[in-house]
């Protein structure tokens, strides 16, 4: 296993493949005015957790064919496991990009990035091992959910795409009754399942998290 800036200790993903993830998911969603971007979210980090699961190895999906080109409707189709087509996928664009500009994805100007990834989304390039729009699609869902999802799954570093959306993450007790009665916007410091484990939070008599306004943890008073 290997670590990142992060110190975070990846179990699938190669240090190349690392790079090129965290290249491809800051041009997805990227750091801005309003807050980090997915490389900062550690995004790469939930895509080597999620591909290490039952997920990532289809463990659980049926696996012996027939491998007929299916509609949209059908869901996944590919007889490629997610592990695979993050490996061959990966490894097909660098050579695309070696090919096209001389150099690895992750080595290239943001504009040539954002050009590869928009060629892979609209199935322009023919990579040999997998489809191109196949990748895209997985990067892109992956990039979504580790941005969004509680950060007990590896992404979301500090709760970053809950503060841009002002979710609050796991309930207090009275969260039904105040989205009802408040009158104005509900904005406090996002709680997580992964504070709740670790104990960064306090909890009430019922065992749900209590929710600080976030101007009480601006001014040191929460709970983090």
């Amino acid at each position: 296993m290997h670590e990142d800036s992060n110190r975070h200790a990846y179990s699938f993903l190669t240090p190349p493949e690392v790079q090129f993830l965290d290249a491809a998911v800051e041009r997805l969603i990227p750091a801005d005015e309003l807050g980090p971007g997915a490389r900062d979210a550690c995004v790469s980090y939930y895509i080597d957790r999620q591909l290490m699961s039952n997920w990532g190895m289809h463990g659980r999906n049926y696996r012996m064919g027939p491998w007929a080109e299916g509609t949209p409707q059908q869901g996944f189709q590919s007889r490629l496991t997610p592990q695979e087509i993050y490996r061959y996928g990966i490894a097909d664009t660098d050579a695309h990009c070696k090919r096209q500009y001389g150099k690895a994805f992750r080595l290239l100007a943001a504009d040539q990035q954002d050009e590869v990834l928009h060629a892979l989304e609209k199935d322009a390039i023919e990579l040999p091992t997998v489809p191109a729009k196949l990748f895209f699609s997985l990067l892109w869902r992956n990039t979504e959910e580790g941005f969004f999802a509680d950060p007990v799954y590896g992404g979301n570093r500090d709760k970053a795409g809950w503060r841009l959306l002002g979710f609050p993450g796991v309930a207090a007790s009275n969260y039904n009754e105040l989205m009802y009665t408040q009158t104005t916007a509900y904005r406090v410091e996002p709680v997580s399942i992964l504070d709740i484990r670790e104990q960064r939070v306090a909890l009430d008599n019922q065992g749900y998290p209590k929710h600080v306004p976030l101007a009480d943890a601006k001014d040191g008073h929460g709970s983090h």
